[in-house]
């Protein structure tokens, strides 16, 4: 009895899913139009008709039928995207992502219809503002409510009591990365295995007992989830769906060899039968496509920050003699070996002085890192911190060596050639951040650095990179896992 209150807690029912959904359509609703306002405020000269708060979809407004309709075509796009929910376990950058996609969408649809009826006046720099803007607003509002969920579900509001289906090495790994996110409101009770007793994990989670008791154990610990991350046969795994059914319990499948699947794999069907792609062979489209935007931006960047780097290079050369930049030999796409600048941050006879401390290595792996280098310069430190001994390497970007997000290139004469783990690295270019830098940096162990690299490998877009770009930043201001 004295645990019913949890249960009640984690539950919601069908009102509050329907009070929530109403919610988040209505803030759509008041962004929207907010949007319409605000942009015909500005463009007021533009338009044939008085803009005021009251009136602005007055009669006076020949184009009020256009607004009404793009309003609710945006609410009908937003809703096949599936954004009037909060799913806890996708990232927040591909929520977005779905904002941007809609308001595309449903643009492309009242532009459609503009055409058909023959509205030709509307101004063309009204229609594309304003859908800038509505996928601002949109965009802004979802940031703030995960920012809100996170807080609410971290506190306890909401949770989902889980069991994890399997204590092997995919199930301690996902219960690892469920505990780093307390945001996702995922309470793991435990783990159910046929061949493992005790506890596993960091968290030491219990294992509650074999997958056969799953019926028995569920109403005892208030389960309200499970992930299945191991696949037994098939008799085992639809005993398990039925019985989550009968139980109301949430079903969530890790795929098998989910480290080869691809990030946003398709799916569809032939005839009856569901089919998920994991990995299409025509990629190269891709390839030249994110070529093409690591050009461009690299550019972008090395223009906005040209003054900065010239700073980074004078301090250089006042704190110690050498030359300003740093060349590192590093293996590159297909086991090319390309020089990768550095703003160099040691003395300049680094490489001679590293067999003399070659024995205090104090990361594992073929890596060599020390957290008090006696190598580095006074400035030095401060570059690493903040990572901005990299900045150079922009100009590999630019080169075609690098690219802005991807596996850290790992120095030549720190990696054995016949390692296999590194040939897997070796299928795309290296990039100046990636999972590993937002991830904890230096302090990341080479084995868990190593299956990050190749997860991004195998499951690589251009949202992901952008959420790791835009997540690169707090965490290199944050200096954290540096030296």
């Amino acid at each position: 009895m004295g645990r019913e209150p949890v249960r009640i807690k984690t539950m919601r029912s069908r009102k509050e899913y329907l009070i929530i959904r109403s919610v988040y359509v209505a803030i759509d609703i008041f962004c929207v139009f907010l949007a319409f306002y605000l942009v015909c405020w500005l463009r007021r000269a533009t338009l044939p008709f008085t803009v005021d708060l009251w009136g602005f979809l007055g009669e006076d407004n020949p184009f009020r039928s256009v607004f009404l309709l793009w309003a609710a075509v945006v609410l009908f796009f937003n809703q096949t995207h599936g954004l009037y929910q909060t799913r806890r376990e996708q990232m927040e950058g591909l929520e977005i992502w779905e904002v941007i996609k809609s308001i595309f969408v449903s643009t492309l649809a009242i532009i459609t219809l503009a055409y058909l009826f023959k509205i030709q006046d509307f101004p063309r720099g009204v229609m594309i503002l304003n859908a800038v803007v509505i996928a601002l607003f949109c965009s802004i509002w979802r940031a703030l409510k995960r920012l809100l969920v996170n807080y609410l579900a971290q506190r306890g509001y909401n949770n989902f009591n889980t069991v994890i289906i399997g204590a092997g090495k995919v199930g301690v790994l996902l219960a690892e990365e469920i505990k780093k996110r307390p945001g996702l409101g995922i309470n793991i009770v435990g783990f159910l295995d046929d061949y493992k007793t005790g506890t596993c994990g960091s968290g030491r989670w219990p294992v509650l007992g074999r997958i056969d008791q799953f019926a028995a154990i569920t109403p005892k610990s208030f389960i309200n989830k499970m992930f299945i991350t191991i696949h037994h046969n098939s008799d085992v795994f639809v005993r398990l769906l039925e019985q989550a059914r009968e139980l109301e319990v949430a079903v969530r499948v890790i795929p098998q060899g989910y480290e080869w699947m691809a990030h946003d794999p398709a799916k569809y069907n032939i005839g009856i039968i569901p089919v998920l792609e994991y990995w299409d062979v025509d990629v190269n489209y891709r390839l030249r496509a994110k070529r093409f935007f690591d050009f461009c931006l690299a550019w972008a960047i090395f223009l906005f920050l040209s003054p900065v780097l010239a700073v980074i290079a004078a301090l250089i050369k006042l704190d110690s003699p050498g030359p300003v930049l740093y060349k590192s030999r590093r293996y590159g796409l297909c086991g090319k070996v390309f020089p990768m600048y550095k703003f160099r941050s040691m003395v300049r006879n680094a490489d001679e002085l590293l067999g003399q401390i070659k024995d205090k290595n104090e990361v594992d792996g073929p890596i060599f890192k020390i957290r008090k280098d006696p190598r580095i310069t006074k400035f030095g430190t401060f570059l690493r911190k903040y990572s901005l001994d990299e900045l150079p390497q922009i100009f590999n970007v630019i080169k075609g060596d690098m690219s802005l997000v991807g596996p850290r290139p790992l120095p030549v004469e720190q990696i054995e050639k016949e390692d296999l783990q590194q040939f897997k690295r070796l299928e795309v270019r290296p990039g100046i951040t990636g999972l590993w830098q937002i991830r904890g940096r230096s302090d990341l162990p080479f084995v868990r650095l190593v299956k990050w690299d190749i997860w991004y490998i195998n499951n690589w877009s251009f949202g992901l990179d952008l959420y790791i770009l835009f997540q690169t930043l707090p965490v290199v201001l944050k200096g954290k896992g540096a030296y």
